[in-house]
């Protein structure tokens, strides 16, 4: 009676369990990727504009430029820093797009490509260029949509 009354089979001393519960991982795990799979969509989102037509070659580039994007009010939004996707103030993007530019890789050029409003007032996009020289950017490149060709090249 002394092995049953004390409870078990070890003379009445329980073995510790060294497993390790993965199951709070898993829940975390599952909630993370949930957050992820909602968010991912809203980050892809950017600036609406409606870009001018030409006829210029594509540019390549390895990575993704840094982008000011002009709307038709004539507000300046930029692609990266602390305020991407917010109208910036002249000042700000001075700042921005000059540290972006001092920090670049030295063996490369950093190029800043202008993203102006089909209908924008030119002076908007002259000051944009204006303010890039201004934080000491050397190449600055336009953002164009190519021209609609019809079937026999008609435009």
């Amino acid at each position: 009676m002394g092995a049953s009354a004390s409870g078990g089979r070890s003379g009445g001393k329980r073995r510790m369990n060294a497993d390790i519960n993965v199951v709070p991982y898993i829940d975390v795990m599952l909630v993370l990727l949930i957050i992820f799979m909602v968010t991912a969509p809203l980050l892809t989102q950017g600036v609406d504009v409606e870009l001018p037509q030409t006829e210029a070659a594509p540019l390549t580039i390895d990575d993704e430029p840094l982008t000011l994007s002009v709307n038709r009010e004539g507000e300046m939004l930029l692609n990266r820093g602390e305020r991407a996707g917010e109208p910036l103030e002249d000042e700000e993007v001075v700042r921005i797009a000059g540290a972006i530019s001092r920090n670049a890789d030295p063996g490369r050029e950093q190029i800043v490509l202008v993203e102006g409003h089909r209908k924008a007032n030119y002076e908007y996009v002259a000051k944009a260029m204006t303010l890039l020289q201004t934080a000491g950017v050397k190449k600055i490149g336009f953002v164009t949509d190519p021209v609609d060709v019809g079937p026999q090249g008609e435009r």
